[in-house]
């Protein structure tokens, strides 16, 4: 592990690092698009996945750059549903629905209580609900929501490294026993869990960033999650430009992605997806990078080891 810096890496520190956020509009989700994921069962199915406008999390993570395209004020209550209703009209129909936003889908702050019950009505069509929220916000919202909603409610919560070291020093005001508080509250209540990790976060070497993603996956696993998605960490949010040019953060590279992977898939518990999101910028060699990118795909459509690429421009 590389040394952290000897200044502390708090609010006050990330917040002076921030440029400005994107214009966003309330009645209108930043982002909007339509995915492939495999189902808990092995199905491939359509999901409609929409990143909701609404108000910064309370929480500022070291590594987090979602707040770009939050508003300044929590949204009136309406706007949500709004939201969603427009963005299912442009997508059509899918098995299930991701209603990111930013933050914590059971902070009142960012999802008036009042709008739920609307919310629900426009999920009837779907047979999985995916929403996300910090573990320390997961609690009695969640079953008054998953009352409401028809179909199947699974709670993405980060995770993101079980480094003890590492994980304190990205601000997220958690550790490990929240976390399995949190999959373990949600499991007792008919409730699944989906994880977020990071790979290769700030102050570790490609080798340790491997290491403890796999490790990070073995605990997540432990704790009762169903889905654990692996994210390359990367800069774009002011403070990891910093750390980056500080030499205590670089980005790890694809090939650390797919061996996570194949580690995840092969232990054959539970669903486990490498984050394809601005992939591109992992890449080292612009030869393999197609090819790379599609075994990545289909391994996480298929959760099945695919044959490793051998690529002559960067030597595997």
């Amino acid at each position: 592990m590389i040394k952290p810096p000897g200044y502390a890496l708090g609010d006050k520190w990330i917040l002076s690092h921030r440029g400005p956020k994107n214009p966003v509009d309330p009645l209108r989700p930043y982002l909007f698009f339509q995915e492939e994921e495999i189902s808990p069962t092995g199905n491939v199915e359509k999901v409609n996945t929409i990143f909701l406008t609404n108000a910064e999390c309370p929480f500022k993570c070291l590594m987090c750059d979602l707040w770009k395209n939050t508003t300044n004020s929590s949204v009136r209550p309406g706007n949500i549903p709004q939201q969603i209703r427009w963005a299912n009209s442009q997508l059509g129909s899918a098995e299930s629905i991701k209603l990111y936003n930013s933050g914590n889908f059971f902070d009142r702050n960012a999802i008036p209580v009042e709008d739920y019950e609307e919310i629900a009505g426009l999920l009837d069509g779907f047979d999985r609900v995916i929403v996300e929220s910090h573990p320390k916000l997961v609690g009695e919202l969640c079953l008054y929501f998953n009352k409401l909603i028809k179909g199947e409610l699974q709670v993405s919560i980060g995770l993101e490294t079980v480094h003890p070291d590492v994980l304190p020093l990205l601000n997220k005001k958690m550790d490990l026993n929240d976390f399995r508080k949190s999959v373990r509250f949600l499991g007792s209540n008919g409730i699944t869990s989906r994880a977020f990790i990071l790979l290769k976060p700030p102050f570790l070497s490609d080798d340790e960033g491997v290491e403890w993603t796999k490790r990070s996956i073995d605990f997540s696993i432990s704790a009762g999650v169903e889905c654990n998605v692996i994210i390359p960490t990367r800069v774009g949010n002011g403070a990891m430009e910093q750390l980056h040019y500080e030499g205590y953060f670089d980005p790890p590279v694809i090939k650390s992605l797919e061996k996570v992977l194949e580690y995840g898939i092969q232990l054959q518990k539970g669903r486990v997806l490498g984050d394809l999101w601005d992939i591109e910028k992992f890449s080292t060699c612009s030869e393999c990078l197609d090819d790379r990118i599609a075994r990545i795909n289909e391994m996480n459509l298929t959760q099945r080891i695919l044959q490793e690429i051998n690529c002559p421009g960067c030597g595997k």
